[in-house]
């Protein structure tokens, strides 16, 4: 079976344990970090999704204009 070792160990019962790292860097459960990364992760699929729609734009631009657009107006 698997053994996790401890990360921080008292000398005595009646002492705090001593300043230790998390095992998951800052935040222990990921905080301010894992909303950070969560973040640049929305942002960057974001970012893609208007790059493609952008290039889509660009080689064929009369695809995104509708049909109806495209008739005169009668003038009386």
């Amino acid at each position: 079976m698997l053994q996790i070792p401890k990360l921080c160990t008292a000398q005595s019962p009646q002492q705090p344990l001593p300043h230790c790292r998390s095992p998951h860097g800052l935040g222990g459960r990921g905080g301010p970090r894992g909303f950070a990364i969560a973040f640049v992760v929305l942002t960057c699929l974001f970012l893609l999704a208007m790059m493609v729609r952008c290039a889509k734009l660009i080689i064929d631009p009369y695809s995104a204009i509708p049909t109806s657009t495209w008739e005169e107006e009668q003038i009386n």
